[in-house]
């Protein structure tokens, strides 16, 4: 229970980490760019990337059964 507690703090904390730089580069769009070369640099930047891979480790510890039969699954 711990882990899957770790790994979704874990994909919360990339998630955040990566819709944090998303944010900070729509300062591009005042600088004239238009929003596909928005798009096509927030793509190719690896730390906007880990938004996605937190969002997928969250749902991978959300939506994957495991653990002891002891648990309360409520």
């Amino acid at each position: 229970m711990l882990v899957r507690i770790f790994f979704f703090l874990i994909g919360f904390g990339l998630t955040l980490i990566g819709f944090i730089f998303i944010i900070s580069y729509l300062n591009l769009l005042s600088l004239g760019y238009n929003f596909y070369e928005y798009v096509n640099f927030i793509i190719r930047r690896i730390e906007c990337l880990y938004s996605v891979v937190g969002i997928i480790i969250m749902l991978l510890t959300i939506y994957i059964p495991g653990g002891n039969k002891s648990e309360l699954y409520l």
